[in-house]
């Protein structure tokens, strides 16, 4: 290549012979080495740790580019400095019969090549470090472990992050960086709430996402759901129930429109006010019937009209407001150990240890730390049973109850099943019954169903070594505590510890 000026007969380099010009070439120099070291590990050895995978292809590349930019700002500079009067600026000329300027410009055309490839090495592998699961779960440890700890345990948990809270498409990539900068901010100067809120404001419809596999059409008929629940009674006494799920569906093609799925049936809009941002209570309702129009509102008797500023606080609903939590599941003391002893993770022998353990579980809450929080069941189960002859059984629950902490318990980021409200079913929280309460009524009286039949039907239900009751027709619910008065929710007594 040609020398810039009359006045450089030694190149380019020349200009940057201060100290900013040299400040960028030793960064550059330095910066572009370690990067192709690093990059030659990940392409033959493979590294898939976030951190490292920032450090190369952000960072560094990154660095590069200050380097140059430095190096261009000293050639700059010098050229400045070496102005003397009557001088004129020329631009660089190329005179391909020269040998020199024929080797500089090929020699320029290999480095631009080699330069151009990395770089598209790099920014790909940039996108898929960005992409993966362990930056969006590791990168930010203490902010993130609960989402992604519960991540790892849901049965998404073959599906990338990014799948559900980005999906396809340009426009709601560059969204998400964008959050994704404010958010690197609020870590960096601590400044994050905790917990941090939900549910996300601005999550792209569940259409464009969950709806790519999970879509409302092919939904139709019922399916089969066993719980089983052990009481916190002295003989942890088993009570299962059977029951069959009414999904319905949308597609008359696959079968009736009809049952759960029926809020996402393709003949309907459903839209809702919330009246918190928890989205836990309702007062507002439309249904629109797409085929004929017709328009019904159904509202609470506190709720008239809507104003202005509420009507666009208005949902349309989807997926997603009642499978709230399809991924990173919370779960309470009770219905994890439900599971630990069904599963005989927890042995039921042990007299009253669904009680004991739950109540571990609860009083664990207060506590500061991860390590307080596991002394703190570890003392209360082991405090219940000084004398018991079988002390391994003992070791077990508490480990076990342990482990039911590590994963569902984040002190913290002050984070439990408490403040993360599950709207499938209604035992800890409102759920279905957040419109479904019969306060919601139209204009001419008529009320939003409450009927549980409209969901689902109990087939079997069993209590200890009790003989089962069956019947494909239905049976009334035989709570395991007695009869419910009428008008009394789940939640009124459920809180996590039945």
């Amino acid at each position: 290549m040609s020398d810039f000026s009359p006045q450089s007969p030694k190149g380019p380099l020349a200009y940057a012979g201060n100290w900013l010009g040299l400040a960028g070439i030793i960064l550059a120099s330095c910066s572009l080495l370690t990067l192709l070291i690093l990059i030659g590990f990940d392409i033959f050895l493979g590294f898939n740790r976030p951190y490292l995978g920032v450090l190369v292809y952000i960072i560094l590349p990154g660095a590069v580019f200050v380097g140059l930019v430095l190096i261009f700002a000293g050639i700059l500079y010098q050229r400045r400095q070496q102005r003397k009067p009557g001088f004129k600026p020329r631009l660089p000329h190329i005179d391909l019969n020269n040998p020199r300027h024929r080797r500089n410009l090929i020699l320029t055309a290999c480095i631009g090549f080699v330069f151009l490839l990395f770089s598209a090495f790099g920014s790909y592998r940039a996108y898929q470090v960005t992409e993966s699961v362990a930056f969006c779960g590791l990168l930010c440890h203490q902010v993130m472990e609960p989402v992604h700890t519960t991540y790892l345990n849901s049965p998404h948990a073959r599906v990338a992050c990014t799948k559900c809270h980005i999906g396809p498409g340009a426009s709601w990539y560059v969204r998400a960086k964008i959050s994704g900068l404010r958010q690197v901010y609020a870590v960096l100067t601590d400044s994050y709430p905790r917990p941090i809120p939900v549910p996300v404001e601005n999550l792209r419809p569940a259409r464009e996402t969950c709806e790519q596999c999970h879509w409302p059409e092919k939904f139709y008929g019922s399916t089969e759901l066993l719980h089983r629940h052990y009481l916190s009674d002295t003989e942890n006494t088993p009570f299962e129930i059977r029951m069959m799920i009414k999904v319905g569906g949308a597609n008359p093609l696959h079968g009736p429109v009809g049952g759960i799925h029926w809020h996402m049936a393709v003949g309907n809009d459903i839209e809702y006010l919330p009246a918190d941002k928890s989205r836990q209570t309702i007062h507002w309702v439309k249904v629109t019937n797409r085929s004929t129009g017709k328009v019904t509102i159904y509202r609470t008797a506190d709720k008239g009209p809507l104003s202005a500023s509420e009507q666009k606080d208005v949902r349309l609903m989807d997926c997603i407001d009642c499978h709230n939590r399809p991924t990173h599941i919370f779960q309470s003391p009770s219905k994890a150990l439900n599971v630990a002893l069904w599963l005989n993770r927890v042995d039921a022998s042990i007299p009253s240890i669904k009680h004991h353990a739950t109540e571990a579980l609860m009083q664990s809450v207060g506590a500061e730390s991860r390590a307080e929080g596991l002394q703190q069941i570890a003392a209360y189960i082991a405090g219940r049973y000084p004398e018991y002859k079988e002390q391994t059984k003992i070791e077990q629950a508490i480990a076990e109850t342990q482990n039911i902490y590590r994963n569902n318990f984040f002190p913290e980021m002050k984070t439990n099943w408490r403040v993360r409200p599950d709207n499938i079913g209604h035992l800890n929280w409102p759920g279905c019954f957040r419109c479904h309460d019969g306060e919601h009524v139209n204009s001419t009286g008529q009320a939003i169903a409450i009927d549980c039949n409209a969901c689902h039907i109990i087939i079997s239900q069993a209590r200890g070594k009790e003989p089962a009751s069956s019947s494909l027709d239905g049976l009334p619910f035989a709570h395991p505590g007695g009869e419910i008065p009428p008008g009394i929710a789940c939640t009124f007594c459920h809180n996590g510890a039945l």
